[in-house]
């Protein structure tokens, strides 16, 4: 049955990529990089929004949500998807940045 579906894989080759974990590695990378880029984009509007009396973590998705900002991937903010941004260090950096 097995030769049936993949003679190759019958005869005993070994099939699929053999670099996964370099693949996986540079995948993370780059997904990283991206958050990154994108939360550099959003502090300052977060920023903002602080400054305008936005005290806690939902009064700031409800800003961000109100002025039409999206997340990385199209959707609403909720008080975690914020916490997440001010929690990558990009976000540390830039805050620390602003205390001196």
């Amino acid at each position: 049955m097995l030769a049936y579906f993949n003679p190759k894989k019958a005869q005993g080759k070994v099939l699929g990529g053999p670099k996964l974990p370099e693949a996986r590695e540079a995948a993370q990378v780059v997904i990283k990089s991206n958050a990154d880029r994108y939360a550099a984009n959003v502090i300052p509007i977060i920023k903002e929004a602080q400054r305008a009396g936005a005290n806690t973590l939902r009064d700031i998705a409800d800003a961000l949500n109100a002025r039409g900002v999206a997340t990385a991937r199209g959707g609403q903010w909720h008080a975690t998807s914020v916490k997440n941004v001010l929690e990558r260090p990009i976000a540390r950096k830039a805050s620390q940045a602003g205390e001196r």
